[in-house]
């Protein structure tokens, strides 16, 4: 009962949980990436618009608690993009970055990669986080084709090219031991990916730089467009993309290294391949939230950092953009 009770009063568009804290922005976040929002039905979505369209309408019908609010709006964000009011494709919602992407990181991280492996893996990484950067970007306004693509080809070509450059550079360093390479050799996706992530925002969202992104008053209303906004937003999730791999492509080599070397997997070298699987997905789920919840998804400025015909649009001190995700 006591768990019932401590359910907030609902509120629409706004987050169940306190954004102004890390805590708060976790809390909300390990609700939107919910991995069980994937097998949503059309059904149950259009229920859950239905009842945050009455609720907006003051039309609710009776009985209905905060908690099925709260509930509603956690699928609805989990689904459909904020500025354009479309669902996102499956695979490339926040919700599916850990299941769509865990196998991507473990065939990263497997051992003796040959350069066409290494292409092959860091390929389908960025092609993957490409889509996931453009399905997730602020969309107040159109991002050309062309800017998607010189992103996606941005992007590619530098994980591709560090990856495979720092793993000539090992394979030539005789004076390493074979486990040393070994180890060094398992870390070098990070600095690849964590380049490329840098490189897939900047360039995927380079549009909004020029075009500016809109920031919205207390009341929700428009009162211009920004590119200072548009900066931050993309300095904020760019900070995000290199936090993200660091403990996915970190920790599993050296959790791994300890224990492939037990006796119970030197006998049993078919279950390597489950267990670093599993290691992978436990850091992929437990890093994702984290990093994102960094920063708000809708995040604040004051009116005095942005350009004088935001200010003079508004008597607001403060205003809000969506950093996207």
């Amino acid at each position: 009962m006591a768990q019932y009770a401590a359910c907030p009063a609902f509120q629409l568009g706004r987050p169940r949980y306190d954004q102004s804290t890390f805590l708060g922005r976790l809390r909300h976040f390990v609700a939107i990436i919910d991995p069980s929002t994937l097998f949503v039905s059309e059904k149950r979505l259009r229920e859950c618009v239905k009842l945050l369209d009455d609720f907006q309408h003051g039309t609710l019908p009776p009985g209905v608690t905060d908690r099925q609010l709260w509930e509603a709006q956690k699928v609805k964000q989990a689904i459909i993009h904020p500025d354009t009011g479309e669902k996102i494709f499956m695979p490339f919602r926040m919700s599916g970055y850990v299941p769509f992407g865990t196998p991507i990181v473990v065939g990263l991280l497997l051992p003796n990669q040959t350069v066409v492996s290494t292409i092959f893996w860091q390929w389908l990484n960025q092609s993957h986080n490409a889509c996931v950067n453009y399905s997730n970007r602020n969309a107040t306004k159109p991002t050309p084709t062309s800017t998607f693509l010189q992103g996606y080809f941005g992007a590619v070509t530098s994980a591709v090219s560090l990856a495979v450059g720092l793993n000539v550079l090992i394979q030539r360093a005789n004076r390493l031991s074979p486990a040393t390479q070994i180890i060094i050799q398992r870390l070098i996706p990070f600095p690849a990916v964590a380049s490329a992530n840098i490189c897939n925002v900047g360039l995927m969202r380079h549009n909004e730089l020029s075009e500016g992104i809109d920031v919205l008053d207390g009341n929700g209303n428009v009162v211009g467009s920004s590119k200072i906004a548009a900066k931050h937003a993309i300095m904020e999730t760019a900070f995000t993309r290199v936090v993200l791999p660091m403990p996915i492509f970190v920790l599993p080599p050296i959790i791994m290294s300890y224990l492939e070397k037990l006796p119970f997997l030197q006998t049993n070298r078919r279950l390597l391949l489950p267990i670093h699987s599993l290691v992978c997905l436990a850091t992929f789920s437990l890093s994702l939230p984290l990093a994102i919840s960094l920063f708000p998804q809708m995040s604040q400025i004051e009116v005095s950092q942005l350009e004088p015909e935001i200010a003079m649009a508004t008597n607001s001190k403060v205003v809000t953009y969506n950093k996207g995700l």
